[in-house]
């Protein structure tokens, strides 16, 4: 054995025996837009000499359409709790056992086996949270409390609301307004959705996801959307106010996998292990203002969550909340059908 091996054996011997990882090469990450903070970036790029891209999309139905093609060159994608099962059944997805990795044992308890992922064989948490209603209060002063200001919605708002076109959450929303239980195949109920969706569509100026700025322009005065969302909002526009429908809201969770393709796997896990720390989860949330799962990352919070009602969700408001779930195959079809309706 010459020198130069002797001092790389040295060298791996050391880091292995201090517990340091080094990981040249790249990252390939592909995310919801607007979402990833660029310090949390930057702070994983220097500490394991890893080149970072991210790649935006709009919607679940988007970013697994993309993936289902393959040839993506992504290495990690975030989905819904909703879409992970698809993931993971259609084989997307590879075990990468973050129940395994060092830094899960921060994950919360109520987050670290999950029915969408079971022993969390293949996911990290991203980031959780609600979805509701958001209401300009300098246009609208009534009440707002309910998914009506959405599927009925009073005269001073109409022609002034956008939806997120996130079908699940729609149709979730919908549901609950008309006195459904999610993932119901009741075909009076959903006849009721339909019917109510159509009717309501004329009242809206939009169906767009570019929630913060234009609510935050004006050009909205209303929009149904997720809450680190509306807290945006508001820190930009004292009068937007965040509501939690008296009909039921869902809660979701956004969530780190390793593709099947992925080209940089050990890069990947370094990542998914990374935003488990609780200064690295915290960095994210005050990017993207959505709590998230890690405990200990209280501390590293800023200030303006700690106590925002977009994210601590009122106690009298927490009974009706519910974790929104993928319906069967054949439920999911009837709303497809209802959705591409919506569409035209």
């Amino acid at each position: 054995m010459n020198w130069k091996t002797t001092a790389t054996a040295m060298g791996l011997a050391l880091l292995a025996s201090t517990g340091l990882a080094r990981a040249d090469g790249v990252l390939n990450i592909y995310n919801w837009g607007n979402y990833t903070s660029p310090d949390v970036i930057k702070k994983f790029e220097a500490k394991y000499n890893v080149k970072v891209t991210i790649t935006d999309y709009d919607s679940n139905d988007t970013a697994l359409a993309k993936v289902r093609q393959g040839g993506t060159g992504f290495d990690i994608a975030v989905p819904s709790q909703t879409y992970v099962p698809i993931w993971i059944k259609e084989d997307l997805i590879q075990e990468t056992d973050p129940g395994k990795m060092e830094n899960f044992k921060n994950v919360a308890p109520e987050w670290a086996n999950p029915d969408f992922d079971p022993g969390r064989k293949y996911s990290v948490p991203w980031a959780w949270g609600t979805i509701g209603v958001v209401v300009n209060t300098d246009a609208y002063k009534g009440p707002a409390d309910s998914w009506g200001i959405i599927f009925n919605t009073p005269d001073e708002l109409k022609g002034k609301v956008n939806v997120v076109p996130e079908m699940g959450d729609v149709m979730f929303a919908a549901i609950k307004y008309v006195g459904g239980q999610q993932c119901t195949d009741d075909k009076a109920v959903l006849k009721k959705v339909r019917d109510l969706l159509v009717a309501a569509k004329p009242n809206w100026i939009a169906m767009e996801y570019n929630t913060i700025e234009k609510m935050g322009a004006g050009d909205f005065k209303a929009t149904s959307d997720w809450n680190g969302s509306a807290l945006r909002q508001r820190l930009a526009n004292p009068a937007i106010h965040y509501n939690y429908p008296k009909e039921g809201f869902g809660l979701w969770s956004d969530n780190v996998v390793v593709l099947k393709e992925a080209k940089n796997v050990e890069n990947a896990k370094l990542f998914q292990n990374f935003i488990m720390d609780p200064e690295n989860a915290a960095g994210l949330s005050a990017f993207h203002r959505y709590a998230n799962a890690i405990t200990g990352s209280d501390k590293y919070m800023p200030a303006d969550m700690k106590d925002a009602p977009e994210v601590i969700i009122p106690a009298a408001d927490k009974p009706r909340g519910e974790l929104q779930q993928m319906c069967s195959p054949e439920t999911q079809e009837i709303y497809t059908k209802i959705w591409t309706e919506l569409q035209k």
